[in-house]
C-alpha cells in the first residue's frame, strides 16, 4: 500500500522540500552506494530479507485469524481443535488479499527500479482485530528523489493499477460465489462506488429488492483491495494519486491538493448530514451514525499530519512534460479513482 511508501519516503522528501526553489533541483549523480544499493534491493541486507519474510508470514497469520473472527465461520461454541479448522477456512479471504498487495507493492518495486530508484522489498504490517482488514498494508523504503515526471508516473501508477488488475477478477468471482440473501435489519454495508456496482451487476445480474450480496471470503478481499486502492488514489501529498496528479499538472497540483484535502471534511459533513438526522429522529445512539461518518475525516487528519511531516508541496520534478503515452495512463489512473470511489466506505444499519 503506498500510504507506506508514502511514510518509508518523509525523510528525503522532507529533505527535497526544504532545498527546493522556482528552479528545478539538480539531477542527483548515482554514487557507487546508490548503484550497489540498486544492485542489492536497496540495501536489503540478510536481515532485513529475513525481516521481510517475518512480516509477511505476520501478515499472513493477523489476517486469518480477523477474518475468520469477524466473519462468523468459527463456532463461538466450537472445541479449540474445531476451531483452529475452521479457523484455516479464512485462507479464502487471505490468499486473494495477499495477492492484491503484493501486486501492489511489487508495481511500484518494479516500477522503481526500471527508474534506478533504489527500493526495498515490502515490509508487510500485521495488525489483527484492530484492523477489520487484518493489516495496514505495507511499507516499501525507497531513497533518493525521483527526477523526471516520466517516472513519478511510472512509480505511482503500477501500484494501484497492477493491483487493481488483480483485485477485480477476485472480486467477480467472489461475488459470482456469494449469497444473495435479504437485507437485515442490523448489518453492515460495504461501501459502494460505480465500479463496484458494475461488477456486481455482471456477477450477479439485478438483485432483488430487499435483498443484497452477503461477501465471502474472497469477494470481500476484492472489496478490500478496491478500498485501499481508493484511498491510495487520492490526488493529493505524496500519495500514488498526489504522484500521478503532479506528473500530470505540475506545480498547479500543489493548488489542486488543497482543494482534494478539505473535499474530505466536505464527504464527512455529507455522511454526517446522512447518518446522524435519522438516528436523532429515532431516538438511536449515535454511536454508529458517528462511525459511518468518520473515515474522511480521519483520511482527513492523517494526510495533514504526513503533509507537516514531509511538507505541504509535493516535491519538484526536473523540467519536462509527460510522454502522451504517459498522458494517457495518468488520465486513466484518475478516471479509475473516480469509478472506485466510495462516499461513504463503510456503514452499520
Amino acid at each position: 500500500m503506498s500510504l507506506g511508501l508514502y511514510l518509508a519516503k518523509l525523510r528525503a522528501m522532507s529533505t527535497e522540500s526544504e532545498r527546493a526553489s522556482s528552479e528545478a533541483a539538480p539531477p542527483v549523480e548515482e554514487t557507487e552506494a546508490q548503484a550497489s544499493e540498486l544492485r542489492d534491493g536497496a540495501g536489503t541486507s540478510p536481515l532485513r530479507w529475513r525481516t521481510n519474510l517475518l512480516l509477511f508470514v505476520l501478515t499472513i497469520l493477523s489476517t486469518l485469524v480477523t477474518f475468520a473472527l469477524t466473519s462468523g465461520i468459527v463456532p463461538a461454541d466450537a472445541s479449540l481443535s474445531e476451531q483452529l479448522r475452521a479457523g484455516l477456512g479464512a485462507w479464502t479471504y487471505t490468499v486473494p488479499l495477499m495477492a492484491i498487495l503484493l501486486t501492489h507493492e511489487f508495481g511500484h518495486y518494479f516500477a522503481a527500479r526500471l527508474h534506478r530508484v533504489p527500493a526495498s522489498l515490502p515490509f508487510f504490517i500485521p495488525l489483527p482485530l484492530l484492523s477489520p482488514f487484518g493489516t495496514m498494508g505495507a511499507v516499501i523504503g525507497m531513497s533518493g528523489r525521483i527526477k523526471s515526471r516520466n517516472a513519478l508516473l511510472d512509480i505511482g501508477a503500477a501500484g494501484p493499477l497492477a493491483g487493481l488488475i488483480v483485485a477485480i477478477p477476485v472480486i467477480i468471482y467472489g461475488l459470482r460465489t456469494s449469497p444473495v440473501q435479504p437485507i437485515p435489519e442490523d448489518g453492515i454495508q460495504e461501501g459502494q462506488s460505480l465500479l463496484y456496482m458494475l461488477l456486481k451487476y455482471v456477477a450477479l445480474g439485478p438483485i432483488p429488492e430487499g435483498h443484497d450480496v452477503f461477501l465471502n471470503g474472497p469477494a470481500f478481499a476484492g472489496w478490500v483491495g478496491l478500498f485501499v486502492t481508493m484511498l491510495n488514489l487520492v490526488p493529493i501529498g505524496q500519495l500514488d494519486g498526489g504522484h500521478i496528479a503532479y506528473a500530470l499538472f505540475g506545480e498547479k497540483q500543489n493548488r489542486y491538493a488543497r482543494f482534494v484535502h478539505l473535499s474530505m471534511l466536505g464527504m464527512f459533513a455529507l455522511n454526517v448530514l446522512k447518518f446522524f438526522p435519522p438516528a436523532i429522529r429515532a431516538n438511536e445512539s449515535l454511536a454508529d451514525a458517528f462511525g459511518n461518518s468518520m473515515t474522511w475525516l480521519v483520511w482527513f487528519v492523517l494526510v495533514y499530519f504526513l503533509a507537516r511531516l514531509s511538507g505541504k508541496e509535493h516535491p519538484p520534478t526536473e523540467p519536462g512534460e509527460l510522454s502522451p503515452g504517459r498522458r494517457a495512463i495518468a488520465v486513466v489512473s484518475l478516471v479509475v479513482f473516480v469509478l472506485i470511489f466510495m462516499p461513504t466506505p463503510w456503514a452499520k444499519y
